[in-house]
């Protein structure tokens, strides 16, 4: 992976090429790291711990994300690769969101970059714990250095060679992610007795582990149902769409992305399911859900089903999912850091070269941040995720589909919903009001918002409005 950020450093020319590979990423290449950048080490840490602990009732976050994914990738992908590109080639999100409403006081911008660096921030800690937690299993490292370990590569690769290095590694990591989560089921359901006797020793064990509604009442799945909402407002899955080379390649990479993401998913709920009844079978259930380390499942299975040249490879997986992730994060809070402050505030004239090496500067930055937040042994990589991911979800996801689609909302209504939907997320997950998951309350509260506030405004400019109608026709023109 290093050495693809060394190759990919001699591809990078300018600072457009630094955090978004320059526009000319084929459809191959964004449908992988599009997925790589979206499963983390949540896929094959958390999600798997989950299904292991309560059953699989934990499948509906599972139904939640490929109905997501998919509204996403047919509803906002190529819009939004055709609206950023009309808009003055907006390079970040905040970018987007300033030239799309002629902000010229630069609040969007300002609040947008904030709440990137805010929740990416806690994101990019979920990637460093789930790396760490990986280390410290598989060579009995101490924490602290298995934290350092486990972050240093991917800090490295995305240091040197920018969003090319990224995506090209992206797309390594998600075929091997996609051989781990093929092989490793299929090894477990063998020796935990097959198919037909597994389940029904899972059964046997707790008739509620094999039933979909186990511990679910409507609020719990919804809540599980409700994260496939957050794909709309994820600023490193929406890059992927701005980097691609064209409209024209979305529909392939829908396909693609969606057959990596249907078989990833579950492959991640059949290794937690079956590993009921293996573990059961060795004795070992006890020990792992009483010492809080579910989320390990796909660790221990690794090291016990493979000699240690597969288990190697399978472990890798891991690694690969937590640094497919973290990278793509750290790129997006850089060019926050860079375009959106730096250059937007205090060097509007800088050149190139100064632009990438401050985009470099600040990939370090926020990797110290992120490690500090990830000093504590006992973080929940899922806990972690879904606040971030909730934030993303509310403070973004609804503009982002509002931009594309309707032409009458305003500055004012962007701002508002942006705002609703962070301060939403960040009260309801303090607070802990109800069991609902907070991205959904902060999706449709800053939905709301957008309409009320758009609505009460003066109506957009003729610049805005030229630009949207420009956009709306160059994407129909494409699609026929």
């Amino acid at each position: 992976m290093i050495a693809i950020g060394f190759f990919a450093y001699r591809s990078t020319q300018n600072f457009g090429d630094y955090i978004l590979g320059g526009r000319r990423i084929g459809s191959m290449v964004t449908a992988l790291s599009a997925g790589a950048s979206d499963m983390s080490g949540w896929l094959l840490m958390g999600l798997p711990g989950a299904v292991f602990l309560f059953g699989i009732s934990q499948s509906w976050i599972a139904i939640g994300l490929i109905t997501g994914a998919y509204l996403n990738w047919l509803l906002v992908a190529g819009r939004l690769r055709v609206f950023t590109e009309i808009n003055h080639n907006s390079l970040t999100l905040p970018d987007y969101f300033a030239h799309r409403f002629d902000d010229n006081s630069s609040l969007l911008r300002i609040i947008s970059a904030v709440i990137i660096l805010i929740f990416f921030t806690i994101y990019c800690a979920s990637g460093v714990v789930a790396g760490a937690k990986l280390f410290e299993s598989t060579f009995g490292m101490s924490y602290g250095w298995a934290m350092l370990a486990g972050a240093g590569a991917t800090i490295t690769y995305t240091f040197i060679g920018g969003f090319l290095a990224v995506s090209w590694t992206d797309t390594i990591q998600a075929s091997l992610m996609m051989f781990a989560l093929i092989l490793t089921p299929i090894m477990v359901m063998i020796n935990a007795g097959g198919f037909s006797d597994a389940i029904a020793y899972i059964e046997s064990l707790n008739p509620e582990y094999t039933d979909l509604f186990a511990h679910m009442d409507v609020i719990a799945i919804i809540s599980l149902l409700g994260w496939g909402l957050g794909y709309f407002g994820q600023p490193h899955i929406l890059a992927r769409f701005m980097a691609a080379d064209s409209h024209e390649v979305m529909k392939n990479a829908r396909r693609i992305s969606m057959t990596w993401m249907i078989l990833c998913l579950a492959g991640a709920i059949t290794v937690g399911f079956f590993g009921i009844a293996f573990f059961a079978n060795h004795s070992e259930l006890a020990y792992l859900v009483n010492n809080g380390k579910h989320e390990r499942i796909f660790i221990e299975l690794s090291k016990l089903l493979f000699n240690q040249w597969i288990a190697g490879i399978v472990l890798a997986a891991i690694l690969a999912a937590v640094m497919s992730t973290l990278s793509c994060q750290l790129l997006v809070c850089s060019s926050a850091l860079t375009e959106d402050f730096y250059r937007a505030f205090f060097r509007p004239k800088a050149k190139e070269r100064e632009l990438v090496w401050v985009g470099r500067i600040m990939v370090l930055f926020v990797s110290v941040i992120a490690i500090l937040l990830a000093i504590n042994p006992n973080n929940s990589v899922l806990d972690l995720v879904s606040h971030a991911w909730a934030g993303f979800g509310a403070a973004f996801g609804p503009i982002i589909i509002f931009s594309v689609f309707w032409s009458r909302m305003t500055r004012n209504g962007a701002l508002a919903g942006m705002i609703v939907g962070a301060i939403t997320v960040l009260m309801w997950i303090y607070f802990k009001w109800f069991d609902l998951y907070a991205l959904i309350p902060g999706f449709l509260f800053a939905s709301i918002a957008i309409v009320i506030f758009s609505l009460c405004d003066r109506k957009p400019s003729e610049t805005v409005k030229y630009h949207f109608k420009q956009a709306y026709n160059r994407y129909h023109n494409q699609e026929e």
